[in-house]
């Protein structure tokens, strides 16, 4: 009877630490979907994380090539600017003459001269070098007179730097007065180089 009884006492403590023991295996241990989940969802996190970064990498780019397009077009809205003006400059200064001369005056050499420097700076600009007259003369002589003063501009354009091939000269002799006046007011004015930019 007593080693029945301790028979059973010894049982029930196998019994005890085997089950003791198997539940501290079942609360350390990670199911296999547990494993799989944890690894689905760190591989989404980890795709979710590389789409992000591709698509602010794609909006940077995006801005970056924006702000190429607006800079591009604000240098070349500047550069139409400047070559207008360059035009309006080139084309608003006339050169006067003395009566029956084609010889350049100082003001007039200072005039070419800013000419020159804004044809030589923008290459894309051809001039046309305009002679004109007063009334008193020939027909036949004031054309020959208004040639001689256009080439007086174009010849010293030339010195200036400026290439003969972006030059032509044209007489309109007497044909075109800038004042019809009949007076030496309206004469002065009429002696005259105009110059006209092609682009």
């Amino acid at each position: 009877m007593r080693s029945k009884t301790l028979f059973l006492f010894v049982l029930a403590t196998l019994s005890v630490f085997i089950i003791s023991g198997c539940a501290k295996q079942k609360i350390g241990s990670v199911s296999p979907n547990g494993v799989v989940e944890s690894t689905q969802k760190n591989r989404l996190s980890a795709e979710e994380s590389r789409a992000n970064a591709a698509r602010k990498a794609r909006e940077q780019a995006l801005k970056e090539r924006q702000l190429a397009e607006e800079q591009l077009a604000k240098e070349e809205a500047e550069k139409k600017k400047a070559i207008e003006q360059a035009v309006e400059t080139i084309s608003a200064n006339k050169i006067y003459f003395d009566f029956d001369s084609f010889e350049l005056k100082p003001e007039a050499r200072a005039i070419l001269q800013q000419k020159a420097e804004l044809l030589k700076k923008y290459k894309n600009l051809r001039l046309v070098i305009e002679g004109h007259c007063d009334e008193r003369g020939t027909e036949e002589y004031n054309l020959a007179l208004g040639e001689r003063r256009a080439r007086a501009a174009y010849e010293f354009l030339i010195l200036l730097g400026v290439e003969s091939d972006r030059l032509q000269i044209v007489s309109y002799g007497e044909e075109f007065p800038a004042d019809p006046g009949h007076n030496e007011t309206a004469w002065a004015k009429n002696r005259r180089d105009e110059f006209k930019v092609l682009y």
